[in-house]
C-alpha cells in the first residue's frame, strides 16, 4: 500500500497547479468570459480538454475492468460516436452558431415556446446533478479508502474529504467559467492520457515485456474480439453502434455541458474542426483504454494474482480490478499513476457541470440575462450564488449516497439520469426536422411520462432473458417514445 502522505501531497500539488491555472484565467474576468470565454477558445484546447469532460472518473476505472467480461466490445459503441460527432458539427453547430446561443435550450424556446426550454433545461440539470454526483462519489470513495482511511493516527470523514473537494473546483471556476475550464480540463486531460499510458508502461515493466510483445498478446487474445452478432444480445454490433451515435448526439450534441466550450469559438468553421479532432483523439484514447484492461488481466494470470471478487455471488468485481492492481501489486510509482489519473479524470467532467448547470439555471430558468431591473454587479452576484448553490447541492446528494450505501441504488441513480435524454432528443428532432407545434404547457407533462414508458418497456425485456435485450439503443427507443407522446399534444 501506497503512504497516505505521499499520495495526498501528489494530489495537494496537483490541485495547487489548477488553482494557479484558475487564477491566471479568471483575472478581469466578466460574464461574457464565464459563460463563453469571450468567444476566444482556441480550437485546439477545447478538442484536447472535452477529453476528460467524456471520461469520467468511473470510466477511468471501468472500461479496463469490463474487457474482462465484454472484450473489445466497447469499441463498437466508440465507432457509434464517431457518426454522432459528425451530426453535431454538421446539423447541430450551425444551427446553434447562426442563431448565437449561449444555452442550447433556447432553441426550444424559439422553436416552441418557454415552457418547453424549461423542460430541456430542467432534464438537463437532473441528469447532470445526478450524473456528477454519483460518478463524484464512486471516485472520491475510490480515493477515501486507499487514501484518507489509510491515515491510523487521525479519521478523516468522507463527508469532509468531499467537502474540500468541492471547495477547491469552487475557487478555480466560480470566478471564470468557460475561460478558465478550456484551460484546466486541458492540464487534468493530459494527466488522464499520462494516467493510462505510463500504468502500460508500469505493468509491462513488471512483466519484462516490449511493445511489440505486449501488442501481439492482445492481439491474439480473446479480450481483442471487437464485434458480436448475435441479435438478442446488448453487445450485437447493430445496437451498440446505433446506440453510440445517438448517445454522442444526446449527451454531446443537445447536452449544455459538452456544447458550452464547443459555443466559445470565434467561427463555426472552429467549432467544427475542434469537433472532427475530437473525435479522432476520442477513437484513439478509448483503444489505450481497451489496451490497458486486456493487458492488466493478463497480468493477473502472468502473476497469478486473485481476482477481486463478490463474497457472494463469486462474480468478478470489474470495478475494483484496475484499482486493486495499481495500488497494491504494481508498486508506489504505477500506484501514484492510477490516483492522479483517476484524480484529472474526476474533476475533469465534475468541475464544467458546476459551469453548465449555472448557466442553464441562470439563462433557461431564471432568464437573469434577460432582467433589466439588474445592473452587472448584481448579476454577477447571482451567477456566483447560483454556481455555489449547486457545489452544495452536489455535496448533499453524494452524502446521501454515502449514508445509503448501497451501490445498487447508486447505479439506479445514474440510470435515471441516463433517461433524461430521450426527450431532449425527442424535442430537437421535432424541432429540426418537422413543422409540428406542440402545446407548449403539456410538454413536460408528456417528457415526464415518456421515460416512465421506456423503462416499463425495458423492464419488461429483461423479465424474458431469451428474448430480446434492450442494451445502448436505449436513448434511440426513449426518443421515440417521447416523440410519440408529443404527438398527441401537437396542436
Amino acid at each position: 500500500m501506497i503512504s497516505p502522505v505521499l499520495t495526498l501531497s501528489f494530489i495537494a500539488v496537483y490541485f495547487l497547479l489548477l488553482l494557479g491555472i484558475g487564477w491566471l484565467t479568471s483575472r478581469n474576468s466578466n460574464a461574457s468570459s464565464y459563460f463563453i470565454g469571450n468567444k476566444q477558445s482556441p480550437w485546439y484546447l477545447v478538442a484536447f480538454g472535452m477529453l476528460g469532460d467524456s471520461l469520467s472518473g468511473v470510466t477511468f476505472i471501468s472500461v479496463p475492468g469490463t474487457v474482462g467480461t465484454a472484450h473489445f466490445s466497447y469499441l463498437q459503441l466508440v465507432f457509434g460516436y464517431f457518426v454522432g460527432y459528425f451530426i453535431i458539427a454538421r446539423v447541430l453547430m450551425p444551427i446553434y452558431y447562426k442563431l448565437n446561443l449561449i444555452s442550447v435550450y433556447e432553441y426550444l424556446e424559439k422553436r416552441f415556446g418557454k415552457t418547453t426550454q424549461k423542460t430541456g433545461s430542467v432534464f438537463f440539470i437532473v441528469s447532470r446533478l445526478l450524473g456528477a454526483a454519483g460518478r463524484l462519489f464512486l471516485a472520491a470513495s475510490v480515493i477515501q479508502f486507499f487514501v484518507f482511511d489509510q491515515f491510523t493516527t487521525v479519521k478523516i470523514p468522507f463527508a469532509l474529504s468531499v467537502s474540500v473537494i468541492l471547495l477547491l473546483m469552487l475557487l478555480y471556476t466560480y470566478r471564470g467559467g468557460i475561460k478558465t475550464l478550456v484551460y484546466t480540463d486541458t492540464f487534468q486531460s493530459l494527466f488522464l492520457l499520462l494516467g493510462v499510458v505510463l500504468s502500460i508502461v508500469a505493468i509491462m515493466n513488471k512483466m519484462e515485456i516490449s511493445v511489440g510483445t505486449m501488442v501481439s498478446n492482445i492481439y491474439n487474445s480473446d479480450y481483442s474480439e471487437t464485434f458480436f452478432f448475435d441479435f438478442n444480445k446488448k453487445s450485437f454490433f447493430l445496437k451498440e453502434f446505433i446506440g453510440g451515435v445517438f448517445i454522442a448526439v444526446t449527451m454531446t450534441g443537445l447536452d449544455q455541458n459538452m456544447m458550452q466550450k464547443n459555443l466559445s469559438m470565434k467561427t463555426l468553421g472552429e467549432a467544427q474542426k475542434n469537433m472532427f479532432w475530437f473525435s479522432m483523439v476520442m477513437m484513439i484514447v478509448t483503444f489505450f483504454f481497451l489496451s490497458l484492461g486486456a493487458l492488466i488481466y493478463q497480468y493477473y494470470d502472468y502473476a497469478q494474482l486473485a481476482l477481486p471478487t463478490d463474497n457472494a455471488t463469486g462474480k468478478i468485481i470489474t470495478d475494483k480490478v484496475f484499482p486493486n492492481l495499481a495500488l497494491n501489486h504494481l508498486g508506489v510509482f504505477a500506484g501514484l499513476v492510477f490516483i492522479i489519473g483517476l484524480t484529472a479524470a474526476t474533476f475533469s467532467s465534475a468541475d464544467s457541470v458546476l459551469t453548465t448547470l449555472t448557466t442553464s439555471a441562470y439563462i433557461d430558468i431564471l432568464e437573469l440575462d434577460k432582467n433589466q431591473k439588474l445592473n452587472e454587479k448584481q448579476k454577477t452576484n447571482y451567477r456566483m450564488l447560483i454556481h455555489a448553490g449547486f457545489a452544495v447541492l452536489i455535496w448533499l446528494i453524494i452524502i446521501l449516497f454515502d449514508l445509503l450505501n448501497q451501490n445498487a441504488i447508486i447505479n439506479t441513480i445514474l440510470m435515471i439520469a441516463g433517461y433524461t435524454y430521450g426527450p431532449l432528443l425527442a424535442l430537437f428532432f421535432a424541432g429540426l426536422f418537422t413543422k409540428i407545434n406542440f402545446k407548449d404547457k403539456l410538454v413536460p407533462l408528456v417528457c415526464c411520462l415518456a421515460p416512465i414508458l421506456c423503462y416499463a418497456l425495458k423492464t419488461f425485456t429483461e423479465a424474458n432473458p431469451t428474448g430480446y435485450q434492450i442494451g445502448n439503443e436505449l436513448i434511440l427507443v426513449n426518443g421515440i417514445i417521447t416523440f410519440l407522446c408529443l404527438l398527441v399534444i401537437r396542436k
